[in-house]
């Protein structure tokens, strides 16, 4: 258990800093688009892209933020819905999951 916190806690800090790169990118980007439309058209492809990398790694950090939770509250190995025993195979796999495989399939 404490490998898997050592590993979430270092995927949390990982994605903070990427979401941090993200936002910053983001304010680099609000002065005036470029002159030629092409361009503007690339910037505006270019923040799209960022906006959504942003949001998946917010997603991300949240799933691991809540797994981190359940191990601090000793309830990291087990299912969250059905609450048996994640197989400790789907945990070294998936890291953040708070659910075992069967309950992951049906939701």
């Amino acid at each position: 258990m404490a490998e898997r916190k050592q590993e979430l806690e270092a995927l949390r800090d990982e994605l903070i800093a990427r979401f941090e790169r993200y936002k910053a990118h983001k304010e680099q980007r609000n002065g005036p688009l470029d002159k030629d439309m092409e361009d503007q058209s690339i910037e505006l492809q270019n923040d799209d892209v960022i906006e959504a990398l942003q949001q998946e790694a917010e997603s991300e950090l949240r799933q691991v933020m809540h797994a981190l939770e359940r191990i601090e509250d000793g309830k990291g190995d087990l299912c969250e819905q059905c609450e048996q025993p994640i197989d400790a195979r789907r945990l070294e796999a998936v890291p953040s999951t708070t659910l075992c495989h069967d309950c992951a399939e049906l939701g």
